[in-house]
């Protein structure tokens, strides 16, 4: 039985890997650099997951969203695989202890934004790790023509500079043939691999009202529809408003905004990953990639 099978089972219970999974892992496992269009849910942190963990050293993912960072570090734990999250809710001594222990090897997974390749500090630290992998999701992040472009992305390919040999594995869920481009030339791709994977999902339907009162309208959704909720707001103010709204009428709700210190946000995403709170109303900066 493959190594990458046997890990797949043993961490994550499944015997075998979605379409196009087994593909990116052997190509990174031969040391090739991949770029991979993959749709939310389609399994992509499989992709940098499994080979990591078939290799010595640490992955390094880089990633946008503070939420996705601590979503994905906490799925890792609970499988026994040792992870870490560095972010602006950690004090120095906190960051300190977690990068020495990277560097140790005590951490297979180690989880930054993209602003943090910025610092002299954090870069010192990075020379004494053994990387095997770096991970960069969102990577559609890094083109002035995609819609989300983030200035920050264009630090990553600082990475190359330290781990020349190491390959990348850049992931995104929507990325024009223009954006594909810029991916492929920021990141200092050359002998690379590219997969595709098709955004059909038959168990996903979208659904458009025109209605004069949004309020009734997610009010009526709500108490006929069951299951957890994320509900999106164009602002701050528009989250707390909306939560107080559905608070009133019965309904377990929360806000969620940047606006928040750290860690209300990590306490009001742990209530809503137990189920203790049905209805996170947020801002973007929730992250599109919470699973």
């Amino acid at each position: 039985m493959p190594i990458s099978i046997e890990i797949l089972r043993k961490f994550w219970g499944f015997e075998q890997f979605r379409p196009l999974q087994a593909d990116i892992i052997d190509a990174i496992v031969s040391g090739k650099d991949v770029l991979a269009l993959m749709p939310t849910g389609g399994g992509k942190s499989i992709c940098f997951q499994v080979p990591a963990m078939m290799q010595d050293g640490i992955c390094i993912v880089v990633t946008p969203l503070i939420a996705l960072m601590n979503d994905q570090v906490a799925h890792l734990k609970n499988k026994g695989i040792p992870a870490v999250a560095l972010h602006s809710g950690l004090n120095f001594y906190e960051q300190d202890t977690a990068l020495r222990k990277c560097i140790v090897g005590d951490y297979k997974f180690l989880y930054v934004s993209p602003e943090r390749l910025q610092s002299v500090d954090f870069r010192n630290y990075l020379v004494e790790m053994d990387v095997n992998l770096i991970a960069v999701d969102e990577a559609h992040c890094i083109s002035q023509w995609g819609f989300d472009f983030r200035p920050s992305y264009l630090e990553i390919t600082i990475l190359r500079e330290y781990f020349p040999k190491v390959p990348m594995l850049a992931l995104s869920a929507s990325a024009t043939e223009r954006v594909q481009k810029d991916i492929v030339k920021y990141l200092s791709f050359k002998d690379y691999s590219f997969f595709y994977s098709s955004y059909n999902r038959d168990n996903i339907s979208l659904s458009v009202f025109r209605t004069e009162s949004k309020a009734n309208k997610v009010l009526e959704i709500l108490q006929n529809v069951t299951g957890t909720t994320i509900l999106y707001c164009k602002s701050r103010k528009l989250t707390q408003d909306v939560a107080s709204l559905l608070q009133l009428h019965r309904i377990s709700a929360d806000y969620y905004h940047a606006g928040l210190t750290q860690e209300e946000r990590s306490f009001k995403q742990e209530q809503w990953m137990q189920n203790r709170i049905r209805v996170m109303v947020c801002t973007n900066a929730f992250g599109m990639g919470i699973d």
